[in-house]
C-alpha cells in the first residue's frame, strides 16, 4: 500500500525518484489524486516552507524539494477528477529586470500549496502583465524585482493593472523590496520570501 507520509518525506528530502514511484503506486492502487496531492505533496512542501522560513534550510534545498514534487504525473489526473486549484496566480519579473530565481521559487511554493500558476517570465512590460491577467483571469498577481533600479517598474505595472480595472490582488517581492515600498505604491501585499508569498496569497483568497 502506497504510504502518503513517505511521499511527503520524499518531497522534504528532495528524493525525486522515490516521490515519483510512490505517486505512481498510489494512483495504481486507486488512491484519489486530491488525497495524494494534499496528504503527500502539499504536506511535504508545507514542511519545506516552514523550515525555509526558520532558516533551517536554504534556497538550494527548496529547489531540490520542489523538483521532487513532480506535478506532471498528477495534474492530468486532478483535472480528470474535477479537482480545481485553490486559486489562480500569475507571476513575473518586472520590465528591465532579468532575474528569475526568486520568481521561480515563489511559483514552485505556490504550486506546492495547490495554486494554478502562470509564469510570464522576466523583463515583462506593464501592458503585457495587463494582457496576461485579462487572458488568465488570475486572482493574484506577483511582481518580482531584484534591482533597486527596476523597482519603479513595479509601481508602473501596478498603476497599469489598476487603470485597466482588473479585479486582482497584487503582491510584490524581491531583495530590495520592503513592506514600506509596498505600502507606498499601494500594493495589496508584500512577501519577504517564497514561503511567506504562499501565506499572503492564501490570505487574499479568504
Amino acid at each position: 500500500m502506497a504510504n502518503l507520509q513517505a511521499l511527503a518525506d520524499a518531497v522534504i528530502k528532495g528524493n525525486q525518484t522515490s516521490a515519483v514511484s510512490i505517486t505512481k503506486q498510489a494512483l495504481d492502487e486507486g488512491i484519489g489524486p486530491k488525497k495524494i496531492l494534499e496528504e503527500g505533496l502539499i504536506a511535504g512542501m508545507g514542511v519545506v516552507g516552514v523550515r525555509f522560513k526558520a532558516n533551517e534550510i536554504y534556497i538550494p534545498e527548496v529547489l531540490i524539494s520542489a523538483r521532487a514534487m513532480k506535478m506532471e504525473i498528477l495534474e492530468p489526473k486532478l483535472a480528470a477528477a474535477g479537482v480545481n486549484p485553490i486559486g489562480k496566480a500569475l507571476i513575473g519579473t518586472v520590465q528591465g529586470d532579468l532575474h528569475d530565481i526568486g520568481k521561480n521559487l515563489v511559483i514552485m511554493m505556490l504550486k506546492g500549496a495547490g495554486f494554478h500558476v502562470e509564469d510570464v517570465g522576466v523583463d515583462v512590460a506593464p501592458d503585457v502583465f495587463v494582457q496576461k491577467i485579462k487572458a488568465s483571469n488570475a486572482q493574484i498577481v506577483g511582481l518580482s524585482a531584484l534591482l533597486t533600479t527596476t523597482m519603479p517598474a513595479m509601481d508602473k505595472t501596478l498603476q497599469a493593472i489598476r487603470q485597466a480595472g482588473l479585479n486582482c490582488k497584487v503582491m510584490i517581492g524581491g531583495a530590495p523590496v520592503t513592506q514600506n515600498y509596498a505600502d507606498k505604491i499601494g500594493a495589496d501585499g508584500y512577501a519577504p520570501d517564497a514561503a511567506s508569498a504562499v501565506d499572503v496569497a492564501k490570505k487574499f483568497l479568504n
